[in-house]
C-alpha cells in the first residue's frame, strides 16, 4: 500500500488541490446565488433572456 501511495504521490496531490478548488468554486456560485448576484454581465436589453433571467423591477 506505501509503495503504491509513493508511486502515485503527484497524481494524488493534484487530484485533491483540483478537487479543492472545484469546491471552493461552487461554494462561491452558491453563495453569490443566496445574496442575488447574477453571474451575467446583466446587459439584459441585448439578451435573449432578458424577460426569464430577472425581475422586471431588477432591470
Amino acid at each position: 500500500m506505501l509503495n503504491w501511495l509513493a508511486a502515485n504521490a503527484a497524481s494524488i496531490i493534484v487530484s485533491i488541490i483540483l478537487a479543492v478548488l472545484v469546491i471552493a468554486i461552487i461554494v462561491k456560485l452558491i453563495r453569490d446565488k443566496r445574496n442575488g448576484k447574477s453571474s451575467c454581465g446583466c446587459s439584459c436589453t441585448n439578451c435573449a433572456m432578458q424577460g426569464t433571467c430577472h425581475d422586471k423591477k431588477n432591470l
